[in-house]
């Protein structure tokens, strides 16, 4: 057989990690700076804390510590790493911060690593895009890590906005293993364009003078500095979007694999909203006990929260080798997705 040939080969999910921001921010210290309280915060989110990077951390130091952690977990050397997909809307450059995961982690082989961008649902796109390269790549070993940092994009003075949102990374390592032993059974994903409008963090101009002034200069040109604005969301319509979508995502990947939900061990949702959790279990008829939720602890960490969330499960045991997941995010773009997958 030609060396370089590619013969299809599955995928499983063999270690996890996290890692969160030493900074906890309560519903109570939010309090003394915008008009809320830790009851209606709770209430209306059932968050009551969250992480927020502050003086010399960095997004990409969770994201590595996150990776390091699932390496040993699934007891991988960095080398034999060949691929690392970032997760990410809030890198620390804008050309991207995959590449400096496995720099961090010491990989000699100097393995591919590239951002995907899509807020909330990154993470699962992103397991997705895992699978393809070792299905239909020849890949051995991808690390997926999501990591976010929403607070530098967050109006503080918002409060229907400042109280969802928190910082913390997440990885898992998918490996290639024979077809058999396949772990990652379908997946839906989709996406809306329509819906930006109701969640977004646009590019605004400076309100600067022109670097060359009027002095003949053609209109419009050197263009402004930008930056990017602080996150808008509409609430309500994003709520509605989420129960509408997460239900009928998740059917279809159920009708893709052949399972029905009865069959599902655990139910693992983007940590939005409580609310939301609790709606779109209750739509497809899951029992609480059978709902991952650590959103009282970090909120709203988008690309990180379905990895942060599987970590502390799988490291508190109650996530076992064997047990079947459905994990759905959702979120900016409009973007939305499903992936039922099963651990170890």
């Amino acid at each position: 057989m030609p060396k370089n040939r590619l013969v299809s080969k599955g995928c499983k999910l063999v270690g996890c990690g996290s890692a969160v921001p030493s900074l906890q921010v309560s519903n109570d210290d939010l309090a003394k700076i915008v008009e809320t309280s830790d009851e209606w915060i709770s209430v209306r989110t059932g968050i009551r804390n969250r992480r927020v990077l502050s003086g010399k951390e960095s997004l990409t130091n969770l994201a590595a510590e996150a990776a390091s952690r699932a390496l040993e977990m699934a007891e991988v050397d960095p080398d034999d790493v060949d691929l690392v997909l970032l997760c990410t809307s809030t890198p620390e450059d804008l050309f991207g911060g995959a590449p400096q995961i496995p720099k961090a982690l010491g990989c000699k082989n100097n393995p591919l690593a590239y951002d995907i961008t899509a807020a909330c649902s990154g993470f699962v796109l992103g397991l997705v895009s895992a699978s393809c390269y070792i299905r239909g790549g020849g890949f051995r070993n991808v690390l997926v890590v999501g990591a976010d940092s929403l607070s530098r994009f967050t109006d503080w003075t918002d409060r229907g906005t400042c109280i969802l949102f928190g910082d913390a990374a997440g990885a898992v390592l998918l490996q290639a293993c024979d077809i058999e032993e396949d772990g990652l059974f379908s997946f839906d994903l989709h996406s809306d364009g329509g819906g930006q409008r109701h969640l977004n963090a646009g590019i605004k101009r400076n309100d600067i003078d022109d670097v060359l002034g009027s002095n003949g200069s053609v209109l419009g040109f050197p263009p402004k500095q930008s930056s990017y604005s602080c996150i808008h969301m509409n609430g309500k319509e994003v709520f509605r979007f989420a129960v509408r979508v997460v239900p009928q995502t998740i059917e279809s990947s159920l009708q893709k694999a052949g399972l029905n939900m009865s069959s599902i061990d655990w139910l693992l949702l983007h940590q939005a909203n409580q609310r939301i959790l609790d709606a779109v279990a209750t739509r497809l008829e899951v029992p609480s006990e059978r709902v991952i939720s650590n959103l009282a602890n970090y909120g709203n960490t988008s690309a990180a929260s379905i990895p942060l969330a599987l970590d502390e499960a799988v490291r508190s045991g109650k996530v076992k080798s064997g047990h079947t997941i459905v994990a759905a995010g959702f979120g900016a773009g409009l973007t939305w997705g499903s992936v039922i997958l099963r651990w170890g």
